[in-house]
């Protein structure tokens, strides 16, 4: 058991939350991580989120006394600009914080489309990138030596929606509609064999421009299939759309599973077109993982709440999440050698209030994400109220799951 660090309260975040200044004297002894985020542009919510993450897990290490490395003790100092959500500006960017402004080591943008450039600059560079927010299993098997992955893989997206939807109705007609991306085709793809390894009956399969602001064509497709279940999504912009779209088109389906959006606590705004609707998430406030480093899920979440007046999303999570285990390697490094730290990152395999975190090694696959697990989380109505609540697995649930959704 690795013995964890002192970790500040909740109760006082408040008069750490301003960044912490290096005196000139300190002055060398900071660690610089780069990145882009989407402050603007089509992956904006989603975005803030993981930044939001980033910057709770820098106030906290520093108000802490830093990542201690050997006989060192570094400040961590975030440098990010805004990507615009758009991959030419991720690939001059990276570049600039590599050279320009000497990262040390490196946070993914969100999203796996916008990491995958990412990645091209930071293998170049031979840079450590913990990457968040970005699940699709190809840039994982591309040879790549110092990227490592805190998503469960795309690939595992929807099983647990469809595993969930089969026990209460196996013979379910599946309408599968999903944003014309790089990650959500790659859980497309994974989820249409998954459902026929397990007997379910796929009626509907297109993909959607992930600029869609009109469903209805698609919706009727849908209603024609005779479709009683949808499961799809993309992003935030597009799934709340079609969410409420789903809602006042009556479309007469009896479940709905989305990517992204519904994990969102913007989601809840949708009032009674969110209810009900389900999302894979890759962490929810109600766990109660056991952390063997870091804080655990209730510190966390009340840290976020009181830094932000809000619920911390998986994006949020995940956010932290890679700052933690970054700082972990590096501490367990004793330096801030790239080959060393990329070591005990290829060695890590522990809890955190995230969950197990573990990377796959092998050359096919190197660090891709293997030790994480999704959750389904539920949007239902308790006392008038819109509650997410964890559905699936059985194990971690805390309610079953409403069926049907109207």
């Amino acid at each position: 058991m690795i013995k964890p660090h002192r970790w500040i309260i909740a109760g006082v975040m408040a008069a750490v939350w301003l960044v912490v200044p290096v005196s000139p004297v300190a002055a060398a002894d900071v660690l610089t991580i780069g990145f882009t985020n989407s402050e603007t542009g089509a992956l904006n919510v989603d975005s803030i989120g993981q930044l939001n993450g980033f910057k709770l897990w820098r106030d906290q290490v520093n108000a802490n006394g830093g990542v201690h490395a050997g006989s060192k003790s570094y400040q961590v100092n975030l440098v990010t600009y805004d990507d615009q959500s758009k991959p030419d500006r991720v690939q001059q960017l990276y570049g600039r914080l590599i050279l320009q402004d000497n990262a040390d080591f490196l946070f993914s943008p969100y999203s796996s489309g916008l990491t995958a450039t990412a990645a091209i600059i930071s293998e170049q560079y031979g840079k450590i990138m913990i990457t968040t927010g970005a699940s699709e299993d190809k840039t994982y098997q591309l040879g790549n030596k110092y990227l490592y992955e805190m998503y469960t893989p795309a690939s595992a997206y929807l099983t647990g929606a469809l595993d969930a939807l089969k026990t209460v109705n196996p013979k379910a007609r599946i309408a599968m509609a999903y944003a014309d991306d790089a990650f959500a085709k790659a859980v497309a793809t994974a989820t249409r064999v998954y459902a026929k390894a397990i007997g379910m009956d796929l009626v509907f399969d297109e993909a959607y421009a992930p600029n869609t602001t009109d469903f209805g064509p698609l919706i009727n497709k849908i209603i024609s299939a005779k479709a009683d279940a949808l499961i799809g999504g993309g992003h935030y912009a597009d799934g709340a759309t079609l969410a409420r779209q789903v809602y006042d088109h009556k479309a007469p389906l009896d479940f709905v599973s989305l990517l992204v959006a519904p994990d969102s606590p913007k989601f809840a705004t949708l009032g009674e077109a969110a209810t009900n609707v389900t999302a894979p998430s890759q962490w929810a406030p109600q766990a109660t993982f056991k952390p063997d480093f870091g804080p655990d899920p209730k510190a966390f979440g009340d840290a976020y709440r009181t830094a932000y007046g809000s619920e911390p999303s998986y994006h949020a999570a995940g956010g932290y999440a890679a700052g933690l285990i970054l700082q972990h390697a590096i501490e367990q490094a004793g330096t801030l050698d790239q080959d060393q730290v990329a070591a005990k990152l290829d060695q890590t395999n522990i809890e955190i209030f995230y969950g197990h975190v573990q990377f796959f090694t092998d050359p096919g696959r190197h660090g891709l994400q293997a030790g994480h697990s999704m959750v389904i989380v539920q949007w239902q109505k308790k006392g008038g109220q819109l509650v997410k609540e964890v559905i699936w697995p059985k194990a971690g649930a805390t309610a079953p799951l409403a069926y049907p959704l109207r």
